[in-house]
């Protein structure tokens, strides 16, 4: 059964952090690319950032290095993303994503998990 469920969204004011994490079932995360994205009202999905299966290769958006940093527990089937220096730009609702990896920093993303809201304020 594939199960991806974030945690972690709240409000903050702008320059301050959140940690997102994603607790995956172990279907879906066994072996799995896993990743990043947001939705901001009115704009389509963006990727954020993703992570090999093993943790060899993390990639991001040019709009969040820097700033976020996406880590994996396998102890814990846990996905996490730590988001500093937030900017009122990054005011989306965050997905967790999961998918099969062809090969090194290439996903092809499969499931969804339900989402939670980061709002940053000026």
């Amino acid at each position: 059964q594939v199960q991806l469920v974030e945690s972690g969204g709240g409000s903050v004011q702008a320059g301050g952090s959140l940690r997102l994490s994603c607790a995956a079932s172990d279907y879906a995360y066994s072996k799995k690319c896993m990743g990043w994205f947001r939705q901001a009202p009115g704009k389509e999905r963006e990727w954020v950032a993703h992570m090999d299966f093993d943790g060899g290769r993390t990639d991001y958006a040019d709009s969040v290095k820097g700033r976020f940093t996406i880590s994996r527990d396998n102890a814990k089937n846990t996905l996490h993303l730590q988001m500093n220096s937030l900017v009122p730009e990054d005011t989306a609702m965050y997905y967790c994503r999961a998918g099969t990896s062809p090969g090194p920093g290439v996903c092809e993303w499969k499931y969804w998990g339900q989402g939670t809201q980061v709002t940053v304020s000026s």
